[in-house]
């Protein structure tokens, strides 16, 4: 071993130790992340709010929406009668809220029918503001104390007082015909931020301070009392809540090194040493091996290989397997790039291809019926095989 790879070595071994004795000696920062998870336990995670909603909604099931808003209600949309299946009390809880306005259109369709929405935001869209004719307002310049009050007198012992600063964020504007003001917060002034709107057969409940239902706050003196207060609102029946954890957002690495990237000094240790490692290869590293021999690729023959079994498929003129298969292979595309279930063939599932798909509805639905009057029969003709195909091709020729 060379002199110069030896210090290498001693110099990447040194900061190693550096960095592992300066990371077991630092306090664990907290972090102060609003992440509004249910998961989570830090400060401005919803770990105890969410532990706790099976003892408030006592009685109620509590189901939580791990798919878009659209994509949960949806699913129980009736077409036939233009009613849901279920019913109950939909519940988000998040600083800012990351829902699509076809979401938006499907809650408050779901409301519109005799349900209930309880939202508690910061940032409320302007497609909910428009719906729902009501208008906030956000002073950036609040320092100092806050104290929330409900305007009910049976919960003036359960007011909330907090010292540490939130956004002074409130209702400026109001429909005075559809809307009952429950809730006030005084940081310099009183204002309203938590009102009561009805929906058609159903009824909002909007409130701006989701930081009060954070495990920070709940955790704190009697503050808990003033969420129950808040939820009481909700009527009886099922509570559906909409999860931070969505299918495929926590997909967990199988990486052997996903604990040194979680941890942020660890994270810069490895990449430093990284660094090192690269220079030290590009300095000194030389060619030891000979010079690799290109070795010609196998040639392609898909082509010739597709040529043949159509051959023998036409030969044979067995139309009924052809069209089997290319029947199995279109809904396997389907399944595989928009994720929709093609076990039954309804308007329910043309519906949802087709707003996926961006596909005209009246190709799809040619395309569908065509397919479940083939799987009808028992013997096909050329001609059905020729009519799948134009059938399935127009499918992808969106116009």
């Amino acid at each position: 071993m060379s002199k110069t790879l030896k210090i290498y070595i001693g110099i990447l071994v040194l900061l190693f130790s550096v960095a592992i004795i300066f990371e077991m000696n630092r306090p664990k920062p907290i972090d102060w992340s609003p992440t509004f998870n249910e998961k989570h336990t830090i400060p401005y995670g919803l770990k105890v709010f969410y532990q706790e909603l099976p003892a408030i909604f006592s009685g109620d099931s509590i189901t939580d929406i791990k798919v878009t808003a659209f994509e949960f209600f949806d699913n129980y949309y009736n077409w036939a009668d233009s009613t849901y299946t279920i019913n109950g009390n939909y519940l988000k809880i998040d600083q800012s809220l990351d829902i699509d306005n076809t979401s938006y259109d499907e809650i408050l369709s779901f409301v519109a029918k005799g349900n209930t929405a309880f939202i508690s935001t910061e940032t409320f869209p302007q497609l909910l503001k428009d719906s729902l004719h009501f208008k906030t307002v956000n002073k950036f310049d609040f320092k100092g104390d806050a104290l929330f009050t409900l305007s009910n007198n049976a919960f003036k012992n359960d007011s909330l007082k907090t010292e540490k600063g939130l956004s002074n964020i409130y209702f400026e504007k109001l429909d005075s015909a559809n809307t009952t003001v429950l809730g006030y917060q005084r940081f310099k002034k009183h204002h309203i931020n938590f009102v009561k709107i009805k929906y058609k057969k159903g009824t909002v409940f909007l409130h701006t301070q989701p930081y009060l239902f954070t495990n920070y706050y709940l955790l704190r003196k009697n503050n808990y009392r003033y969420v129950e207060d808040l939820l009481s609102y909700i009527p009886k029946g099922t509570v559906y809540f909409d999860t931070q954890n969505k299918y495929g957002s926590e997909t967990i690495s199988s990486s052997p090194l996903r604990y040194v990237f979680s941890q942020k000094s660890l994270k810069w240790a490895w990449l430093l040493a990284l660094l090192f490692v690269s220079t030290f290869m590009l300095f000194n590293a030389k060619r030891r091996q000979r010079i690799i021999k290109i070795i010609k690729p196998l040639p392609n023959t898909t082509v010739q290989f597709t040529k043949t079994v159509a051959n023998l498929y036409y030969e044979t003129k067995d139309h009924s397997n052809i069209i089997d298969k290319k029947i199995t292979y279109f809904l396997e595309k389907i399944r595989s790039d928009y994720h929709l279930d093609t076990q039954v063939l309804n308007d329910v599932f043309i519906k949802q291809l087709s707003q996926k798909s961006g596909t005209d509805i009246t190709k799809i639905k040619q395309l569908t019926n065509f397919i479940v009057f083939l799987k009808s029969k028992d013997t096909h003709t050329p001609q059905n095989v020729i009519d799948l195909n134009k059938h399935i091709e127009e499918f992808y020729q969106k116009k």
